[in-house]
């Protein structure tokens, strides 16, 4: 009967033990019901039932990170800033394709001026290149020690 009364004895000690570290270590946001010091105090001064509440009741479950919570999406602020970057990237893109469209496009002053006379009544120097290709550009003369050998890497 002594040695029941002596394990019953080690493991209310033990419990005790474990539940005074248990509520000291715990992170703030997972103690409920009572303060922290509170706890401490019942685990004490109440032996084996202090020690059972602080398991059951004062210990908060682990947290899986981050809370969620749901919004309807004209409330929630990120969901509407990713509309209006989805917009004006939308708008970027497209103003960048136009510049790039008019990089393309010829210039109109090299095509107005093929063949015709400006204000002073000489002719232009348009009409002189638009007889020999484009308007303006003479084509590239290459010459073989300019990069046009087969063994160079950037051909």
């Amino acid at each position: 009967m002594v040695r029941l009364w002596f394990a019953l004895g080690v493991v209310v000690v033990v419990l005790t033990v474990y539940a005074l570290v248990d509520c000291a270590l715990l992170q703030r946001s997972r103690v409920r019901g009572l303060p922290r010091w509170v706890w401490m105090f019942v685990i004490v001064l109440i032996p084996v039932i202090g020690p059972v509440l602080w398991l059951l009741i004062g210990r908060g479950r682990a947290s899986t990170g981050k809370i969620v919570r749901s919004f309807a999406p004209d409330d929630d602020i990120d969901f509407l800033k990713g509309l209006d970057r989805a917009t004006s990237d939308q708008e970027r893109l497209r103003a960048l394709e136009q510049e790039l469209a008019d990089l393309d496009a010829p210039d109109p002053r090299d095509l107005g001026a093929a063949g015709t006379t400006d204000t002073t009544g000489q002719g232009s120097q348009g009409s002189q290149a638009g007889q020999n290709g484009q308007a303006g550009f003479e084509p590239k003369k290459s010459e073989p020690g300019e990069g046009d050998l087969p063994g160079r890497r950037d051909a």
